[in-house]
């Protein structure tokens, strides 16, 4: 058996044992009652109402069942918080001093109450956001932009990762999301479009195409063609290659993009970028157009289909209907 015995207002003991039988225990069950957060209310609202007649027209009750749950709280606490008179109520010291606090706890009971309502419609809460190409593209830019507007109490964290990270981070839930070109998503993955860029050939500065205003997939075959390649992936040069076609040259790389175009800068060789790369300068490359109708990447947005959270559903959903909207996809 739980409880023991208290002690009321008045000095009288009563046994509040769980478990108890016979006509003490029930007796005393009303007094032995825990306090809970109507009580706490009830208390808030009466001493703000200052009388027991307009605290109950504001809560709905009746003002004897008022009374009671303040009596209650009363007896359980050992001290009187109202005193009662012809002109309504006054509360004592304790009462003032009590009253601190029970405003403070429906404070903070009403702040854990918005603060679970709004993760649970994904008002607040974080997304893990992987991506294979940098969001400095006007595409993506938008993209993130627009949600950084529409979502501003939910923190975004952007994770810049190789094929092979991307696709383990989202099976090792390290990840909530992640933007990833076509040909370089996994089987089975969970996907829709999200936006495409256009791809521009990246060349030495002192390369003759660079002085041209387009170049085509026939020009640059001759070329030595510099890729990214990571171990067990070749996503990057079968990519080049269905542009390409077969017999081109190819130089692979297990390295950034940034590094990448550093060799082209170097002059080992010509590689293909998306039109946001290339808008950060590389001293000694040239960004020229490819005047083909197929020159371009297709990016979609990936996540695990069994993700529950809410901000990563609302994530997902305010990133297709922006790309619909927008006709990016």
């Amino acid at each position: 058996m739980i409880g023991g015995e208290r002690t009321d207002r008045g000095g009288n003991r009563y046994d509040c044992t769980i478990g108890q039988t016979g006509p003490a225990a029930c007796s005393a069950r009303a007094s032995c009652a825990p306090m809970d957060i109507l009580d706490l209310r009830y208390l808030a609202v009466t001493a703000s109402a200052m009388s027991l007649t307009r605290a109950a027209e504001m809560l709905g009750l009746n003002a004897s069942t008022i009374s009671r749950r303040i009596t209650r709280v009363e007896d359980e606490l050992g001290v009187t918080l109202f005193e009662r008179g012809r002109s309504g109520l006054r509360l004592t010291e304790a009462g003032r001093f009590m009253m601190i606090h029970v405003q403070r706890s429906l404070d903070d009971i009403e702040a854990l109450i918005r603060a679970g309502q709004n993760n649970g419609h994904g008002l607040t809460g974080k997304v893990r956001l992987g991506v294979r190409l940098p969001p400095i593209g006007e595409l993506l830019r938008s993209l993130l932009g627009a949600w950084r507007v529409a979502a501003s109490d939910v923190d975004l964290i952007v994770y810049e990762m190789n094929d092979h990270e991307l696709r383990a981070a989202i099976a090792e839930r390290r990840l909530d999301v992640a933007f990833v070109p076509r040909h370089a998503l996994w089987p089975k993955a969970t996907s829709m479009p999200a936006y495409r860029e256009a791809l521009v050939a990246a060349l030495p500065s002192v390369h003759p195409l660079s002085a041209r205003p387009a170049v085509t997939w026939e020009l640059l075959r001759d070329e030595v063609v510099l890729t990214q390649e990571w171990e067990g992936s070749h996503t990057a040069l079968e990519f080049f290659a269905s542009f390409l076609g077969s017999g081109v040259r190819f130089s692979a790389h297990p390295a950034s993009k940034q590094t990448v175009l550093g060799l082209v800068a170097a002059g080992y060789g010509v590689t293909l970028a998306t039109a946001s790369q290339g808008t950060v300068g590389i001293p000694g490359v040239t960004y020229v157009p490819i005047a083909e109708q197929n020159a371009w990447v297709m990016v979609d947005l990936v996540w695990a289909a069994d993700r529950e959270e809410p901000v990563v559903g609302r994530f997902v959903a305010f990133i297709r209907d922006e790309a619909r909207s927008r006709g990016l996809g």
